[in-house]
């Protein structure tokens, strides 16, 4: 993961499309975080290379809009081959599909609303599931073109605020952990004295 970051930095005029492409691959369901990506690339726009601010944030948008094509027409297409395969078939178990499948056809927007919120791969068999049950594709991409900015737009300001804020939540992460660790000193000081007394009287009696 540094070595992506350091990479990225040291390539900053082409960050936003380092960024896009590795996006694009995460579509071939090949094992790169959407999710870490997009933080390290708001991350990156709040605290190292601001001036790149607007175009790593179109590249994040319609890099993540045309994985979720990738992934559709990989179901479409060679889906049900594809579950042959070990990795496969473990991240997309036929009741699983079947869940996905009758959801989609069912909400369709919300479906995809919801699911782009959920990280670990989860979006990938929403796509995947979708090419595979033969839902029309148009339909398909004028809903996920709402959904996808919906989330690409919260996500990467969201986490972007939080980059250029972040020297002050970790002084607030350590204020909290101070109480904590205060308030935990203390019940385990008067866990121990209620003990000590709860064993006394009992020696009285």
């Amino acid at each position: 993961m540094q070595q992506m970051i350091n990479f990225i930095v040291e390539n900053s005029a082409y960050a936003p499309w380092i960024s896009f492409f590795l996006i694009l691959l995460a579509g071939f369901n090949i094992p790169i975080s959407i999710d870490v990506i997009m933080v390290v690339t708001a991350f990156l726009a709040a605290t190292t290379i601001p001036e790149h601010t607007i175009p790593l944030f179109i590249s994040v948008l319609v890099g993540t809009y045309f994985s979720a094509w990738i992934c559709y027409w990989m179901g479409r297409k060679v889906g049900r081959k594809l579950l042959k395969f070990p990795y496969f078939a473990k991240l997309l178990p036929e009741h699983r599909l079947e869940k996905m499948g009758t959801f989609y056809e069912k909400y369709g927007l919300l479906t995809l609303m919801i699911g782009r919120f959920i990280p670990f791969g989860i979006r990938n068999c929403i796509f995947m599931t979708t090419g595979i049950s033969q839902a029309n594709f148009k339909n398909f991409i004028r809903r996920d073109a709402l959904a996808c900015t919906i989330w690409a737009s919260v996500c990467f300001f969201g986490f972007y605020l939080l980059g250029q804020n972040y020297e002050l939540l970790l002084a607030k992460v350590k204020m909290v952990n101070l109480f904590i660790f205060l308030a935990f000193g203390v019940t385990v000081i008067a866990f121990v004295w209620y003990k000590k007394q709860k064993r006394q009287s009992h020696k009285r009696l």
